[in-house]
């Protein structure tokens, strides 16, 4: 195995399926890896420039492989440069990946990867759930209080699924090159984004019909003020006077303005913040370092039966799964 030492790219090469497992759980997920095919011809190609929030990387085995993982609290994307495979999601029917057609799943469902074509080069793309949410909200121009549900093929023959395919292989491309666009953090945080919300402009999901209608209308200066607070200080102790006093504005036209231009009023507005402050942090928490009832009462959640099945709501699951789900 070799890391070209990049602090970008990082490249592994082996034929052993242990060095195998541990690069890509190293970057993706734990998994059980199976060789199917010709021993002899294993050799995993493996390229990865890990961002946390956001993985690009793309993969070759040279043989049939096998694989199975699952990992809460994040998306993934795969896209056949050639060759193919199947990819089951849950109790879900095989589908397959192929050069016309990239897949999106799950694996917070269990996933199944079956069929992987001796010639399978792919392009293996993960993103973290909130990373989505966040993008999805900006294109929105409001808070969203379910996640999207996503279908499980993106066209990347044309249109903007073919765009950000492509953008994708730049984006792997660009890490070659020495002192490129992507060294420089402001730009790399643009492609960042840009991938985020390409994505969500690219594949079919619950939430597409409204992205493809009008843009929203600019939110007023009071809504914004407001805003900018709460995602700066979600825990401190508002109440619709406070707020208003932040906006400079009447509470009921605070209301009026945060129910036309965001959707929900300003205080389920904090609630929203302060959800994703308490999932992110279980997320990230070491095992037997808190307690969901700690990190609740930190981002401001008195009442905790009421907090545990807003949570579940929001999230799909109960914050103590999230905790205990938590590396």
């Amino acid at each position: 195995m070799d890391d070209d030492g990049n602090a970008e790219l990082i490249t592994y090469t082996t034929r052993s399926v242990e060095e195998s497992h541990d690069a890509i759980a190293a970057h993706y997920y734990d998994l059980r890896l199976q060789v199917t095919g010709a021993a002899a011809r294993f050799r995993t190609s493996l390229r990865v420039v890990d961002l946390g929030p956001l993985v690009v990387g793309d993969v070759s085995f040279g043989t049939g492989m096998r694989m199975a993982f699952g990992e809460p609290g994040v998306y993934h994307v795969a896209v056949p440069l050639r060759g193919a495979f199947g990819v089951q999601q849950g109790g879900d029917d095989l589908v397959f990946a192929t050069a016309r057609r990239a897949v999106f799943f799950d694996p917070g469902y269990g996933i199944v990867v079956d069929h992987w074509s001796p010639d399978c080069h792919s392009l293996t793309v993960k993103f973290d759930k909130d990373a989505v949410l966040k993008g999805l909200e900006s294109l929105l121009g409001r808070g969203v209080r379910r996640p999207p549900r996503f279908e499980p093929f993106i066209d990347v023959t044309r249109g903007p699924g073919r765009s950000w395919a492509q953008l994708v292989r730049w984006f792997l491309r660009d890490t070659e090159i020495s002192a490129g666009l992507l060294s420089r953090p402001l730009i790399r945080g643009r492609i960042e984004q840009t991938l985020v919300e390409g994505l969500l402009l690219a594949a079919d999901h619950s939430y597409r019909a409204e992205l493809a209608g009008p843009p929203p209308p600019m939110r007023p200066a009071a809504v914004k003020r407001v805003m900018d607070a709460v995602q700066e200080l979600p825990a401190e102790p508002y109440d619709a006077a406070r707020l208003a006093a932040i906006g400079q504005v009447s509470v009921r036209t605070l209301q009026e303005a945060f129910r036309k231009h965001v959707g929900v009023p300003p205080m389920a507005y904090v609630s929203e913040v302060r959800l994703e402050r308490v999932h992110g942090q279980l997320r990230a928490s070491a095992p037997g370092s808190t307690t969901v009832a700690d990190v609740a009462y930190q981002w401001g959640f008195a009442h905790l039966g009421r907090f545990a099945r807003r949570y579940r709501e929001r999230f799909g699951e109960s914050p103590s799964q999230t905790l205990r789900a938590a590396r």
